[in-house]
């Protein structure tokens, strides 16, 4: 093989072996499961997710949202779910506040106790994370955390812990992307179980 070649076999082995190295972890799935039933508990009695991350993870975000808000397979009605990126407020509360403040200060305005929070942050040293986290918890929300390498100071923060092993984000982020997907296929075969007869 040539060298790029090798590179690209090189990569796709990287992202596989990311993954099976979380799913080698004995939780990975009643995690997964656990994550589900709480995401598709606060859907059912009119709750909301909020997601927030930096960067690729923002863009996970959004992703996220979209998939609920729009549709994933099939059709269904659409889900109330809200990435904390929209940019108006990011430089505002960032000009204002300090970049520290801008996921924590979207929760306080748009979190309720039924709610469902979900971080994602690579290093899991992310402060606004961090800070977004902490306002959750004052509100009574639940948090699911999707991380990185150690876990870092997020590590034992949620109710739910996701800690993706890897040198990388970009392997990292793959995995959470996985992860996402999952659970919003399961959420739907709770709430939508019709979508997937047939």
């Amino acid at each position: 093989m040539s060298d790029i070649e090798t590179s690209i076999a090189n990569a796709y082995q990287g992202a596989l072996t990311a993954l099976q190295g979380f799913l080698s972890s004995a939780d990975a799935l009643p995690k997964t499961k656990e994550a589900i039933s709480l995401i598709s508990q606060a859907l059912s009695i009119g709750g909301k997710i909020i997601v927030c991350g930096n960067g690729g993870s923002a863009c996970d975000a959004m992703h996220f949202c979209e998939e609920l808000t729009g549709r994933f397979r099939d059709d269904r009605k659409p889900l109330p779910a809200i990435a904390l990126t929209d940019s108006a407020h990011l430089t505002a509360v960032g000009n204002d506040y300090g970049f520290s403040e801008v996921f924590s200060r979207g929760v306080q305005a748009h979190g309720k106790k039924d709610d469902v929070l979900i971080g994602l942050s690579t290093s899991g040293n992310s402060e606004n994370v961090v800070r977004a986290v902490a306002a959750a918890k004052e509100i009574g929300m639940k948090v699911i955390l999707l991380l990185g390498r150690s876990g870092g100071k997020l590590r034992n923060a949620g109710d739910l812990n996701f800690v993706i092993g890897g040198s990388t984000s970009d392997r990292i982020q793959e995995v959470h992307m996985t992860i996402l997907h999952v659970m919003i296929e399961g959420m739907e075969r709770i709430i939508f179980p019709s979508n997937y007869e047939g």
